[in-house]
């Protein structure tokens, strides 16, 4: 059977340093423009945010230092991320950041018993996942979402069904080679499943890389 890459890149094998903290560098890379644009979509915002498949911890501890107003959860399914995860979070001893939980985003239910948020995020993970489970991922977004919430969901696309680099055709043949059910989605599909599910489309944004940020808002 193909491996299924149900974790996302951005949170690559890596030795964790004394703290226990993992480091990649394509997280590194791309938080300054993710943590500029959240700032821009909630930084007037208040409540929870959650983020989905944190990763190593990296994107969320900056989150969480540039948008106090929000108290911040991050969430993998990975015990070993979500130890790099607490790590980052003791380091930076902000009272908005709790612990990590383990929450799989791709199955059933969980929106039900998360709800409330005010704000949810996921970065680099459509694009390893089935479509089935995207769709999953984003109806239940939308049931954890309160009213007036929003949901950013950031990554590499398909720019309507087109590959347009040389870059994004190569990753895209990879992950497909190792599972045919996962690779790049369409951006307007995506757009798609947001509605289908309730949410109004706010913004599709150019990110760095030739990734995208989708946004949708939930009526209310």
């Amino acid at each position: 059977m193909p491996k299924r890459l149900n974790l996302p890149d951005s949170a690559s094998v890596a030795t964790p340093d004394a703290e226990g903290r993992l480091f990649a560098p394509s997280a590194a890379r791309n938080a300054e423009a993710i943590v500029s644009l959240i700032g821009d979509v909630a930084g007037e915002m208040t409540g929870v945010a959650l983020e989905i498949a944190s990763g190593t911890g990296q994107h969320i501890a900056a989150l969480a230092a540039a948008l106090p107003g929000l108290h911040w959860q991050p969430s993998d399914i990975d015990a070993e991320r979500r130890k790099s995860i607490d790590a980052y979070a003791a380091s930076a001893n902000l009272p908005n950041l709790s612990p990590a939980i383990a929450l799989d985003a791709t199955s059933p239910g969980w929106g039900a018993e998360h709800g409330g948020k005010s704000f949810i995020c996921l970065a680099n993970l459509l694009h390893l996942i089935s479509t089935k489970e995207a769709r999953i991922l984003i109806s239940e977004a939308a049931e954890a979402l309160a009213p007036g919430g929003r949901l950013m969901i950031y990554g590499p696309f398909m720019r309507d069904e087109e590959l347009t680099s040389a870059g994004d055709e190569a990753f895209h043949a990879s992950l497909v080679s190792q599972d045919p059910e996962i690779g790049y989605k369409s951006d307007f599909d995506v757009v798609e499943w947001g509605l289908s599910s309730w949410l109004d489309y706010e913004d599709m944004v150019e990110m760095p890389a030739n990734n995208l940020a989708i946004l949708w808002r939930k009526p209310g």
